[in-house]
């Protein structure tokens, strides 16, 4: 199994700054895709930011220009970088791996806990 971890969430003024780190560990072979969902209260999980192994992203309309999603393959961790933070990104943050744990195996879906960023003044 894989196990995620994230971190860095809080509270934050609007336009400022945050960084979201999340750590995958247990049986890993490879990892496909990492990302970033968000949820807000009442609302559905969207995709904020993927990034694949060989680095291509895919960010949501409502976070271009303000968010940058990176990865470190040889740590498993992938990061959010995001800025310019408005009231509107006010969520849980969860993180999120399509994963496989053997060479023969099929990729699956892995998700965090979660972490509460909260903007507001």
């Amino acid at each position: 199994q894989v196990q995620l971890v994230e971190s860095g969430g809080g509270l934050v003024q609007p336009g400022g700054s945050l960084r979201l780190s999340c750590a995958a560990s247990g049986t890993i072979f490879d990892i496909a895709t990492m990302g970033w969902y968000r949820q807000a209260p009442g609302k559905q999980r969207e995709l904020v930011a993927s990034v694949l192994g060989s680095g291509g992203t895919n960010y949501a309309d409502s976070v271009k220009g303000r968010v940058t999603i990176s990865r470190d393959n040889a740590k498993n961790m992938v990061y959010l970088q995001m800025n310019s933070l408005n009231p509107e990104d006010t969520a849980v943050y969860y993180c999120n791996v399509v994963a496989r744990t053997k060479l023969f195996g099929g990729y699956s879906n892995y998700w965090g806990k979660g972490t509460l960023v909260t903007v507001s003044s």
